[in-house]
This record gives structure tokens, C-alpha cells and sequence, in this order.
């Protein structure tokens, strides 16, 4: 398990709470239209134009195999991570952005060992007021092998 962030964003994809590391957290953007890149992976809804930037756009409802629709409250969290080929910049669409929590280290619990799935985007479960989330690991979500 990789270290445990002091801060996390939480955000719901799917009724399910996840949270990040704060500090690799960019901006939140409202949803807009994306474009879409031909032959891409199901769960990469397309690209965006960040002030100059093109940015690849991971739809964490399609990654996680949740139906949802695009809502008023649907945004995209942009971050900043540091992957195989340098700093760079993803888009997450989510269905809402919950809050900013701080994480004790000793709240983190590994994941229980779960059929075959590859979990590398998953760093652990916290439990914070008597609610469960999922931490992901920045670090898997720029895997080039996943498309991303």
C-alpha cells in the first residue's frame, strides 16, 4: 500500500463514496461536452481542451461498471499526476464532489482479497463518520496499459 494522504477529496460515483489525495487534485470543472477519440476505450469518454492542454477523460461510472446519466451535479475532477512519461493531466467524470476530509493513517484498511480483478487504481478503505470509502491509488489511474 502506497502512503496514505493526510487530506482526501471524496466524491460518489455510482452511490459509492471515493476520495484522492488531495494535493493531486487540480481543479473541479462542471461537466462539458468532451471530444471523443475513435477506437478508444469504453471508459475514456474523450479529451478537453485545458486552457491549451489536451486532457484524456476517464468516466469513473464506466470504469467501475455503474449506469449513470450526466446530472446537474456531474462534474469533472481534474488531477495532476505524476506518471511513466512525466507529469501530466486526467479528467475523472463523477457524479457529485462530497468533501475534503483529513485521513488519520491508522483509519486505512487494505483491501480484503476480492476474485481476480485488478484493484491497482484501489489504495484502501477508510472509514470516516461511520462511512466507507474507497481510496484510489493516483498512481493507477495513468497506467498507459489501461488506455488512459
Amino acid at each position: 500500500m502506497s502512503a496514505v494522504p493526510a487530506q482526501v477529496l471524496t466524491f460518489c460515483v455510482g452511490g459509492e463514496t471515493y476520495g484522492i489525495d488531495i494535493l493531486c487534485v487540480h481543479e473541479i470543472r462542471g461537466w462539458s461536452p468532451v471530444t471523443r477519440i475513435p477506437n478508444s476505450p469504453s471508459q475514456l469518454s474523450g479529451v478537453l481542451n485545458l486552457r491549451g492542454t489536451i486532457v484524456p477523460v476517464i468516466d469513473m461510472r464506466v470504469r467501475f461498471g455503474v449506469e449513470a446519466g450526466i446530472t446537474p451535479s456531474t462534474v469533472i475532477v481534474v488531477l495532476s499526476l505524476q506518471g511513466a512519461r512525466g507529469r501530466r493531466e486526467v479528467g475523472l467524470v463523477v457524479d457529485s464532489v462530497a468533501d475534503v476530509l483529513e485521513l488519520a493513517p491508522d483509519s486505512v484498511r487494505d483491501l480484503p482479497p476480492v476474485g481476480t480483478r485488478d484493484n491497482s487504481d484501489l489504495l484502501g478503505l477508510a472509514t470516516l463518520g461511520g462511512r466507507t470509502v474507497m481510496l484510489l491509488e493516483p498512481a493507477g489511474l495513468v497506467q498507459e496499459e489501461r488506455g488512459t
